[in-house]
């Protein structure tokens, strides 16, 4: 019998998953990282891909890079891009991975000095039903730069359910606490999402570690008066 192209496509991403999951690091690798105030991070940088209203296929990908502690903008590139790796659950980074990655090598190759030291991902990190290796840890091993995934959605994987103490958790994040952090156990390890300033309109942004980063050691901390 032959194989559906996409069940082809979804065993030949499960190998180079694999592979890549096989080179992750989940230990600190800076000298910042060490520090309890952070003391030597000087560049943190956003990565996200936003499609357009109805259409699954163009996208603007976008990168930002922030002073820290000050958060003023060092530098910004957007370009749009098409998406031609179809949407398989649990191989986004398959599909979105290429227009970050590309960004940031855009970035490496023009002004190498204001490269992130690390990278929020609009996604999830170690936390992730394929693997333990989300978009967050495919960019960072791909990049060679401490990721951090940010997501905003709850993923029911690795032990976690709808239960009455994670939907407890949840509404307090959403009761307009600024910064705040809850551990939430999984079955294989312990994971430390934090909600950032939250306002009427928007749910908790879920902070899921990641690659190059000790997830027992850091939380992501805001500057004073920052954000």
């Amino acid at each position: 019998m032959a194989v559906a192209p996409e069940q082809e496509l979804e065993e030949k991403w499960k190998r180079e998953q694999g592979s890549l999951r096989q080179q992750l690091v989940e230990e600190d690798t800076e000298e910042w990282q060490r520090s309890q105030d952070f003391s030597g991070l000087e560049r943190v940088g956003g990565v996200d891909l936003s499609f357009i209203k109805g259409d699954d296929v163009n996208a603007c990908a976008q990168l930002v890079v922030l002073s820290y502690p000050g958060l003023e903008l060092l530098y910004e590139d957007s370009q749009m891009v098409t998406l031609s790796a179809p949407y398989i659950a649990g191989f986004l980074a398959f599909r979105e991975t290429p227009c970050l990655l590309e960004l940031l090598r855009r970035l490496e190759a023009t002004q190498p000095s204001l490269l992130p030291q690390v990278v929020l991902v609009d996604g999830n990190g170690l936390f992730h039903q394929r693997a333990e290796f989300g978009l967050a840890c495919h960019l960072g091993v791909l990049s060679g730069l401490p990721c951090v995934g940010v997501a905003k959605n709850l993923l029911q994987v690795q032990g976690v359910a709808k239960s009455e103490e994670h939907v407890a958790q949840l509404s307090w994040l959403c009761s307009g606490v600024f910064l705040c952090g809850v551990l939430l156990t999984v079955s294989l390890r312990t994971v430390l999402p934090l909600a950032t300033e939250n306002c009427e309109s928007s749910a908790p942004l879920v902070t899921l570690l990641h690659d190059r980063l000790s997830s027992q050691r850091h939380g992501l901390r805001a500057p004073p008066g920052g954000r």
